[in-house]
């Protein structure tokens, strides 16, 4: 047994991703953030689906097409479908925001 809250390293100079399963085409990671953004400019876009909950913490996501920004709490989810441009734009820099990220291969 394993526990998401477990292992979180007192410093953090860089976002931690750390996958939790791989198993048949799934990838689930835990991602933890502390004041971590992507650069301004610097996108995201995977060649897969990818599910996301929010699980302690707050961030905000901004995407490039359609231009929008999302702000997530605690419990909130989202589906970012594969090749959608995005960013995390923001997360708290003193308190732990904990992803848990769900990745698999994009229907052809």
């Amino acid at each position: 047994m394993n526990n998401l809250f477990q292992g979180i390293p007192a410093d953090l100079p860089q976002e931690l991703m750390e996958d939790l399963l791989v198993h048949r085409g799934l990838r689930l990671q835990r991602i933890l953030s502390r004041g971590h953004a992507d650069p301004p400019g610097q996108w995201q876009q995977q060649d897969q689906d990818e599910w996301v909950l929010l699980i302690q913490g707050e961030a905000e996501l901004e995407y490039r097409e359609p231009s929008r920004k999302q702000r997530l709490a605690s419990g909130d989810w989202i589906f970012i479908p594969a090749g959608e441009a995005h960013r995390v734009a923001w997360t708290p820099p003193d308190r732990d925001t904990l992803w848990l990220a769900l990745h698999w291969d994009a229907p052809t």
